[in-house]
């Protein structure tokens, strides 16, 4: 009889650690949930935020906007030394041992 009894508690007492340890993972699937989507909310703000600065920042709205504003810009200077695409690496130059 003692046995039994020492197996139904036993029983139960598994039981409801499991119940326990299924509601926690209920729990923790739904922050994890939660924490997904405001990521994803987040995300796309800051995509359509990009999108508004790469609209602002064409060449053609830059242009639009400098002739609106009548600012009188200098254009820059060209530069006057060509640039090679090795630029201060000679490939045939003597290695010195």
């Amino acid at each position: 009889m003692v046995k039994m009894l020492l197996c139904i508690l036993s029983a139960m007492a598994l039981a409801v650690l499991t119940l326990q340890l299924r509601q926690q993972h209920l729990e923790l699937n739904y922050k994890v949930n939660r924490l997904h989507r405001d990521i994803e909310s987040h995300q796309a703000k800051l995509w359509n935020q990009q999108v508004q600065i790469a609209i602002y920042t064409a060449p053609n709205a830059i242009q639009e906007t400098v002739k609106t504003q009548d600012l009188k810009l200098v254009p820059r200077p060209k530069s006057t030394t060509p640039q090679s695409p090795t630029q201060g690496i000679d490939p045939d130059a003597d290695v010195e041992d």
